[in-house]
């Protein structure tokens, strides 16, 4: 086994989240001194609705942020995870993905990925953007459809 040092498993906080940590924790612990971090990233409300909503929405953002927070608060719980290694930032998960690995100096990246036929096959479009890109190796696992 490499001797990853800094692990991150990148969480979309579904159900399939489990997964993707569990991996995570598994190469951990196949590894000597290695750190693991949990990071999810909330794409920015403007984003999705850009100038077409004449409203602020940087309550209901805040509201979103809180909310991610407090899942990410209850992984950290359940898999032995301190609070200081969960992390929510707001942008384009493939940037945000990107941007901490690089200020963290990761050396592995794991984020989840389902099986798909055609043009999307083996990887979803986030573990795609994430793996071109990236500085480091990168980990994309299977989930398992229950």
């Amino acid at each position: 086994m490499t001797g990853y040092k800094r692990i991150l498993a990148a969480v979309d906080l579904s159900a399939e989240s489990e997964q993707v940590i569990a991996k995570a924790k598994q190469i951990q612990s196949n590894c000597e001194n290695t750190s693991l971090q949990l990071l999810h990233t909330l794409e920015p409300l403007g984003y999705a609705y850009g100038g077409d909503i004449p409203m602020d929405l940087t309550e209901v953002q805040n509201q979103l942020t809180e909310h991610a927070e407090s899942q990410m608060k209850a992984l950290g719980e359940r898999y032995g995870i301190s609070n200081d290694c969960l992390h929510v930032a707001l942008g384009r998960p493939e940037t945000e993905i990107h941007r901490f690995a690089d200020e963290h100096n990761i050396d592995l990246v794991v984020v989840g990925s389902h099986g798909r036929h055609g043009l999307s096959l083996l990887l979803g479009s986030t573990a795609n953007g994430v793996l071109h890109g990236a500085k480091c190796d990168i980990l994309a696992v299977r989930i398992q459809e229950h």
